[in-house]
């Protein structure tokens, strides 16, 4: 039985590929042997063993993944390796026009890479992987090394972490323009919203944004919002809202998760909601343990049977990896070991009992839903 192609609605593949230089045309695996024979810090001080590149991406049948344009704010800096940080907003606009830049060389350099701007986008990328078809075309590498490949393509659909870099509301239709189909008000606390470990409601301007947000036609992630923005996010908005990446609090009580009334209300506007495979997310204590083995794919699974038994239905609940997102394959489930791992969840939910229907859904077509609804129907980002 083939696997269901895979929605992943969180990487951060310019954070990886820009700050700390990995080539996500790489396998995972060369990426972990150079990075190991180099002694890179980040390995050991924070992002961990790589879980991600292109060949585990078609290996996986990730065929869509939400790529992020992130800055993180400089407060918040760890390391010196982090290098996408910023103090001002003018900074953080900067940092994130470059990514979108990046992204559309990215997509010009790897022809097994598409941006993903409109529904025209989506069908087009999707089409190959459902056909079945392969060995169509050479694949020239962003290092311009050429070598055979077949003719399907991951998607990436371009995701704001963090409202910082939107300088003004009205510079909403901006970021749509640039390519940016998904908004997040916060990773930590921004100008618009209190975000993870800095609470707080939205502010005036963040009401603004949001308004200006629906207008131009983006989506709305409330995955790092506080509580009380998250609600009066929920409240406020009127495009389509969805949580790309968070685990319910009875997994992870901390304001990282969301409560089971906060799950109601996404829920409630036909959003989805991606589970993170990040063991710290999935059982408290974790952290520390530091045991790769103590949490297993029936964990992600329960995590996951959580959301669909508040809804009562498997149409609200899919994948946010996070990989490679301050954490690798050292924090993973014991089954993991590359995002290809990801399609191990669909033997597991049908073990769970889930029907097909169910784990499709679950795998990808729940977010392909939100896509569908969200993304304009005209010309995509440009390339």
């Amino acid at each position: 039985m083939e696997n269901p192609l895979i929605v992943d609605a969180h990487s951060d593949v310019t954070w990886n590929m820009l700050g700390l230089g990995r080539d996500y045309t790489r396998s995972a695996l060369e990426t972990r042997r150079r990075e190991m024979e180099a002694g890179s810090p980040w390995v050991v001080e924070g992002a961990g063993l790589c879980c991600v590149g292109l060949p585990e991406w078609l290996a996986g049948r990730v065929a869509v993944v939400f790529a992020t344009v992130f800055a993180g704010p400089a407060r918040r800096r760890k390391a010196d390796w982090e290098s996408l940080t910023y103090e001002t907003p003018e900074q953080a606009h900067a940092l994130c026009v470059t990514q979108m830049d990046f992204y559309r060389r990215f997509a010009a350099e790897c022809d097994m890479i598409r941006l993903v701007g409109s529904r025209s986008d989506l069908e087009t990328v999707l089409a190959p992987w459902r056909s079945g078809a392969d060995s169509a075309r050479p694949h020239s590498r962003a290092g311009g090394e050429a070598r055979p490949t077949d003719a399907r393509q991951v998607g990436l659909v371009p995701l704001m972490e963090g409202a910082d870099p939107i300088r003004e509301p009205e510079d909403a239709g901006f970021w749509f323009e640039q390519g940016v189909r998904i908004v997040g008000l916060a990773w930590a606390a921004t100008r618009y919203a209190g975000g993870t470990g800095e609470p707080g409601p939205l502010t005036e301007a963040g009401f603004r944004l949001l308004d200006e947000m629906a207008g131009a036609g983006l989506m709305l992630d409330l995955s790092h919002a506080a509580e009380e923005a998250y609600y009066q996010a929920v409240d406020r908005f009127e495009g389509v809202v969805l949580v790309t990446h968070a685990n319910p609090r009875r997994f992870l009580p901390t304001d990282r998760g969301l409560s089971d009334d906060m799950i109601r209300q996404l829920i409630a506007r036909d959003g989805v909601m991606g589970i993170v495979p990040f063991n710290a997310f999935l059982r408290p204590g974790w952290r520390e343990m530091r045991d790769k083995q103590a949490v297993t794919l029936a964990d992600v699974v329960e995590a996951i049977d959580h959301v669909c038994q508040l809804a009562g239905d498997a149409a609200h609940v899919g994948i946010g990896s996070d990989f490679d997102g301050g954490f690798g394959a050292e924090s993973t489930p014991a089954e993991m070991d590359t995002v290809a791992d990801l399609a191990k969840l669909a033997p597991a939910l049908r073990e769970r009992g889930y029907p097909e229907l169910d784990v499709h859904a679950i795998m990808g077509g729940n977010w392909l839903r939100v896509l569908r609804r969200g993304l304009p129907e005209g010309e995509g980002v440009t390339a």
